[in-house]
């Protein structure tokens, strides 16, 4: 007598339950074989959402700094500029970023074939990768700092040496320099640094880089760059690029411009170095939303002012509270603060969430008394210091 079968897919514990018609029964599970370094590749682990921890915890009124996102919104121009593309969403973006490309070029005087974009910054740092890199190379860069250089070097076989940050959070480009050897092909620099906000600043940046060999590509990563560019030792990155060496400065739209939504980044390069990481990067990489966006915000000066403005009087704002606390902290040239809660972050940091504040620990810090906090409206700033002062004495 036949069995009733049911259209579903049963798992049970390693083995697949095969239900085909006359011919079913249990096979071993497969094995999925991968290379030895994506299985060391660590997933990157963004901020937690707002929508995730009101389905979690049943509350609302969350206040997220925790992604360093520009807690103004985008840009009105931005918007207006999506809202007339509405219609055209089914025609596939120019692949070049013609007009965008042209703003830029205008925007930092640098000739068009010296760029090259991404779906968000994070994207030419692995077209870097991609592109540059061998099992035979190794990459250096500053630790804490962004996890996704790491990952460019883990994805290509290539050896990753973390140099660790001084005691004040800043660059050691002593032990830096002494790294560099014959396979050193990628140099990684984040500038404010993500996620201390310190900056490595224009002499010893120059300093550095005349010790560099010509096969070295530097890429500094200005992602937080607006609020970082009025800092009178913030250093002119783009001169390098001027000046025909191997650098790649890299900037984004996700941050003061307030596109993260929209993955909208590009680096600034010499027309060769362009060149090749546009033959690797995808077709169609850059949304054309994104594009449209993107040129609008270049525009809007008064916006990016203002973006700056609310960054600057918050800071002074978290300063004051971490200082009033006893907390110790890090002065940032970023949108974001890297402080010291002097006892377990994770512990503070679940103790905030119930709360309806998000803020950012990670493991790949190792740092684990310290959170890294986003500056954001007045409104939101001041409900994560009062909810700070209410957690810290019960932990």
């Amino acid at each position: 007598m036949s069995q009733l079968l049911t259209p579903e897919l049963v798992m049970l514990e390693s083995d697949v339950l095969i239900r085909n018609g006359a011919n079913r029964g249990v096979l071993p599970a497969a094995t999925i074989e991968v290379a030895e370094n994506i299985s060391r590749l660590v997933p990157y682990k963004p901020g937690k959402p707002a929508d995730e921890v009101e389905r979690e915890l049943g509350i609302t009124d969350i206040v997220k700094l925790a992604s360093n996102e520009n807690p103004l919104g985008p840009s009105p121009k931005s918007i207006e500029a999506v809202h007339a593309l509405a219609s055209k969403m089914h025609i596939y973006p120019d692949a070049n970023c013609h007009d965008l490309r042209a703003a830029v070029s205008e925007h930092l005087n640098l000739a068009p074939d010296c760029l090259a974009f991404g779906n968000g910054s994070d994207d030419i740092i692995h077209l870097l990768g991609v592109t540059f890199l061998t099992d035979t190379d190794s990459i250096l860069m500053a630790h804490p700092s962004f996890v996704r250089y790491e990952a460019a070097a883990v994805l290509n076989n290539a050896v990753c040496h973390r140099i660790a940050l001084n005691p004040d959070f800043t660059y050691d480009l002593e032990v830096m320099a002494a790294q560099i050897d014959s396979t050193t092909r990628l140099i990684f620099f984040s500038n404010p640094n993500n996620p201390t906000g310190t900056i490595v600043d224009r002499y010893a940046l120059d300093r550095f880089l005349d010790l560099v060999p010509e096969r070295v590509i530097t890429v500094i990563d200005e992602a937080y760059y607006e609020y970082a560019a009025g800092a009178e030792e913030y250093p002119d990155s783009l001169q390098y690029v001027r000046e025909g060496r191997n650098v790649v400065v890299l900037r984004t739209f996700s941050k003061a411009y307030g596109l993260a939504g929209y993955r909208i980044g590009y680096g600034a390069m010499r027309p060769e170095l362009a060149a090749w990481l546009n033959r690797t990067r995808e077709p169609f990489n850059v949304n054309m939303m994104a594009q449209a966006a993107a040129k609008a915000a270049l525009g809007d000066t008064e916006f990016i002012a203002r973006t700056v403005a609310v960054n600057e009087s918050g800071k002074r704002e978290f300063y004051a509270a971490f200082t009033e606390l006893g907390l110790p902290y890090t002065p940032t040239y970023g949108n974001f603060v890297w402080v010291d809660t002097l006892r377990n972050a994770y512990e503070v940091y679940m103790a905030l969430l119930h709360r309806g504040v998000i803020v950012r620990v990670s493991d790949t810090f190792d740092a684990p008394t310290h959170m890294r906090v986003s500056i954001g409206t007045p409104e939101e700033n001041a409900k994560f210091l009062r909810v700070l002062r209410e957690v810290l004495p019960t932990l």
